[in-house]
């Protein structure tokens, strides 16, 4: 019987632990006497859905990475040329400003905030053309013209270094040109005729502008040659397993992976996915759905696919390929137990699995006061000692059995603590206010803003009896969200006059930081600390289920919550958020619970024994 060694050339390791897993234990097999298993790190390479683009669409460019990416023009199910923009941040997509020039078929290049859009064509009105545009993260400006006018051409690199290569018609006398920023510039005709990319269009694409790759396509029949450019010369690659055309491609040229697709005779659209090493390309897992003419961005590791053609319908669909050592466990926010009584603009603080939500009102107006305390312990909430003074618009910061709530509609300065069990009267607030916020512990708590006829600057601890003044906010807000301790808060967004806003608090003063909500908003939930707050839900101006993650540099979006409110109690951390209650076109009970996105490296057991 032919043994591992045999065929691998080496034994098996006896280990009593795992060794230290990274990408140097990749492909390696060991024995854990300890466990009695047969492991190995094997890489995990999986395509998965994600947010629906708002127009369907084939044909178009993109740009950027899997998580920051812009798809950009197209085609639409009427087959009508698009000038429409779109931005993709990880989960859903959002409009942006429209290309000056609607087309199909042209190339991206560049980031989402720095993007490239050339060549193509508008078959409804000027047909085949030069155009080139270059976006900033909102408009696209008009830039110099290609030198020769092109549809389903290729196109790889940055907004000021690119490379436009083949395309339709194939009379193009071996077309590459390169881009500076400003002016685009003939190459002239490849030294080696072998590789020569005439008479090509419809290729995947990707790379820089002096290490490219080109592979796939048609010049009639469907191609399976891959052909790199080091800047002036086009030298021939490894071939495609599959030949195709119309597929999409992500990466660089020494780590490219190509997707999709679309064979003839029968006109079939593939769902086939490959990797490329620098030198040949192997098979990878299959996209979830069969889709031809759709663009790629990202890398090889972490890729996008935005629209394409399934079938004979044009589609929004986008899918998201990872290949990577790490399992991913993605951010996600799941419903549990309901409030048992529906409120909004409540106070909440705790935990995940040891939540407290205390005060709120009801509607319709005039608006009824709530005092009703509830306690919840992760699958669900139970009726707990109302507030001594019943009260809506209030703050509040501390534990399920230290808890502290203060302020609060009409304009009061009264404090209550609970202990776990009731509520108790604390030191009173020196300015009575509405609509303000609060963070840290019982016995180190912090009031800051809020509205009184006017927006509030003032900021106050409490030491567990007593509130004393503290340091100002640079800019009077309400309606806004907190989270963190007294030596290290933040407060963000809200009724400021931007309502993107970021402020952090060191004890004694505040300070505006550079990092702004990607969504302005007020009436929003928070929680978390200083470096890893979570930002959920408010009003923008709508109601909103956009999520925010805040590492302590900058806002990032994240898994979008189920239920659009605003209003709604907070509580916990940002890997394990909670959010309840609040106002949707009534007040609401549900909750909602967050769990962070992680990434795990896990070894594979291979057999027991």
């Amino acid at each position: 019987m032919t043994e591992y060694s045999g065929i691998r050339g080496t034994r098996v390791k006896y280990l009593t632990s795992d060794p230290t897993l990274n990408t140097s234990t990749e492909g390696q097999v060991w024995y854990n006497s300890t466990e009695g298993t047969l492991k190995s790190l094997v890489q995990i390479k999986a395509w998965s859905s994600t947010g629906t683009m708002n127009t369907a669409r084939r044909n178009s460019g993109a740009a950027g990475t899997q998580t920051e990416s812009v798809v950009f023009g197209g085609a639409n199910p009427g087959s009508t040329d698009l000038a429409a923009t779109e931005e993709y941040n990880g989960f859903n997509f959002s409009n942006s400003g429209n290309m000056n020039t609607a087309r199909e078929g042209h190339a991206g290049a560049g980031t989402q905030t720095a993007a490239l859009g050339f060549g193509g064509a508008n078959y409804g009105t000027v047909g085949i053309v030069d155009a080139s545009e270059e976006y900033n993260g909102s408009t696209w400006t008009s830039g110099n013209p290609m030198n020769n006018a092109r549809a389903y051409l290729s196109g790889f690199g940055i907004q000021t270094a690119a490379i436009g290569a083949v395309g339709n018609p194939p009379t193009i006398p071996d077309a590459t040109e390169s881009y500076d920023g400003t002016t685009w510039t003939n190459l002239g005709a490849p030294s080696n005729t072998p590789a020569t990319p005439t008479a090509i269009h419809l290729t995947g694409s990707c790379g820089t502008q002096t290490a490219g790759i080109i592979f796939g396509g048609s010049d009639g029949s469907d191609r399976d040659e891959t052909l790199e450019w080091d800047g002036s010369t086009w030298t021939v690659g490894g071939n495609l397993i599959l030949a195709r055309r119309r597929l999409g491609a992500a990466g660089i040229q020494t780590s490219a992976v190509g997707f999709g697709g679309y064979t003839q005779p029968g006109g079939v659209e593939k769902n086939n996915t490959e990797e490329y090493d620098g030198s040949s390309w192997t098979t990878s897992s299959n996209m979830g759905t069969a889709l031809s003419s759709m663009h790629g961005s990202g890398t090889r590791a972490a890729a996008l696919s935005a629209g394409g053609l399934s079938s004979t319908a044009i589609t929004g669909i986008s899918e998201e390929y990872n290949s990577n050592i790490n399992a991913i466990t993605q951010a996600v926010w799941a419903s549990g137990g309901n409030l048992n009584t529906a409120r909004q603009y409540l106070a909440g603080f705790g935990t995940q699995d040891a939540g407290l939500a205390a005060g709120g009102n009801i509607i319709p107006y005039p608006a009824t006061s709530k005092g009703e305390t509830e306690e919840y312990n992760g699958t669900s909430w139970s009726e707990q000692n109302d507030l001594g003074t019943a009260r809506a618009y209030l703050a509040g910061c501390g534990t399920q059995t230290a808890g502290l709530v203060f302020g609060g509609n009409p304009y009061t300065n009264l404090t209550e603590e609970y202990d776990g069990s009731s509520w108790t009267a604390g030191g009173n607030l020196a300015n009575g206010r509405s609509s303000l916020a609060g963070f840290g512990i019982q016995t180190a708590g912090v009031a800051t803003g809020g509205y009184n006829t006017t927006a509030f600057t003032n900021t106050e601890e409490y030491n567990g009896s007593a509130w004393t003044a503290g340091g100002a906010l640079n800019t009077a807000n309400y309606q806004f969200a907190t989270a963190g301790i007294l030596t290290a808060g933040i407060a963000w967004a809200g009724q400021n006059p931007t309502k993107n806003q970021t402020e952090e608090y060191n004890g004694t003063a505040w300070t505006t930081v550079p990092a702004t909500l990607n969504t302005p908003t007020f009436g929003h939930t928070g929680a978390g600390t200083q470096t890893a707050a979570l930002s959920v839900f408010g009003r923008s101006p709508n109601n909103t289920t956009q999520t925010e993650l805040y590492d302590g540099t900058s806002w990032t979006i994240s898994a979008p919550a189920a239920t659009a409110r605003r209003g709604a109690g907070g509580a916990g951390t940002q890997p394990a958020g909670l959010g309840f209650g609040g106002f949707t076109t009534i007040q609401i009970n549900n909750t909602e619970e967050f769990t962070g996105g992680t990434e795990v490296v896990t070894a594979s057991t291979l057999t027991t024994s």
